[in-house]
């Protein structure tokens, strides 16, 4: 990032966007790098579309919360308008992800437009770069495990279970198409960077993205609000050994790996 693009190409930065970009530089190990308005703009939208897409799991778990309280009321399983108003609250929380992350891209195709020069051979990295082997295993395992305790739920003879069950199920595949559609907009995001420094920087903000990515908070809260306390007894000690797992796992995870940055110079320097 010391490399100043074109005075016309880059307008002023807010002078508060400057210090996060410098304290975040600091943060990963780039100190030495001069935080650009380039980099401050391209981190403070970043940090709006995160408190954007923190919003949308919270409304599908509220939302799930208020589908499943209708099993327990008289309206017929097969006849429940509460699991398609939810069918049709995940289809809207899809298409709000959708144009977050386009907003997104098109910062970011915006901000490519004013370098004054690119990268001479610009890197695409694909999931096994942004991503890993490791956190890709840890978020699968995830997903088959929530999915387990929903179909394992299904077996139940209680309707309402099996109800309830039903509306889980909805719940994780819409939290699994979202979270699918933020990594596929991820890997497809354009590449923005003039030198070496400005490259590692990108890489490391993929690869941040991608690791935040693989917690996800619906898996680990969906079945507690939905299941916990009506199904059988064996199913809410294989939940909460499921919520002890999954986090543990997770911490060892993010400790046994490398750093964002080492993931970035190693890229770079390849």
């Amino acid at each position: 990032m010391t490399r100043e693009p074109l005075p016309d190409a880059d307008p002023p930065a807010p002078a508060a966007d400057l210090r996060l970009a410098g304290k975040w530089l600091a943060r990963h190990g780039l100190a030495d790098a001069r935080p650009t308005p380039l980099l401050a703009r391209r981190l403070a939208v970043r940090r709006r579309a995160r408190l954007v897409a923190h919003v949308i799991p919270t409304v599908l778990i509220i939302a799930s919360g208020l589908a499943a309280a209708s099993a327990f009321g008289d309206v017929p399983p097969h006849n429940s308008p509460s699991r398609l108003a939810l069918a049709a609250l995940v289809a809207g929380l899809l298409l709000a992800q959708s144009l977050l992350d386009g907003w997104v891209r098109r910062v970011d195709q915006r901000a490519g437009a004013t370098l004054s020069r690119r990268v001479a051979h610009p890197i695409q990295p694909g999931w096994r770069v942004v991503l890993g082997r490791s956190y890709a295993v840890f978020a699968v395992a995830m997903f088959a495990g929530a999915m387990a305790l929903a179909g394992s739920a299904l077996a139940v003879p209680d309707p309402i279970v099996r109800q309830l069950a039903v509306v889980l199920l909805i719940g994780l595949l819409g939290a699994t198409a979202i979270l699918v559609m933020q990594l596929r907009h991820l890997l497809r995001r354009p590449v923005v960077a003039e030198d070496e420094e400005s490259l590692t920087v990108d890489v490391i903000m993929r690869v941040e993205d991608a690791r935040e990515l693989t917690m996800p908070s619906v898996y680990l809260s969906l079945p507690m609000v939905l299941l916990f306390g009506s199904a059988p007894g064996w199913w809410g000690a294989a939940a909460v050994a499921y919520l002890i797992l999954c986090p543990v796992a997770g911490i060892m995870l993010r400790a046994r790996t490398p750093l964002s940055a080492a993931v970035a110079r190693r890229v770079v320097d390849a």
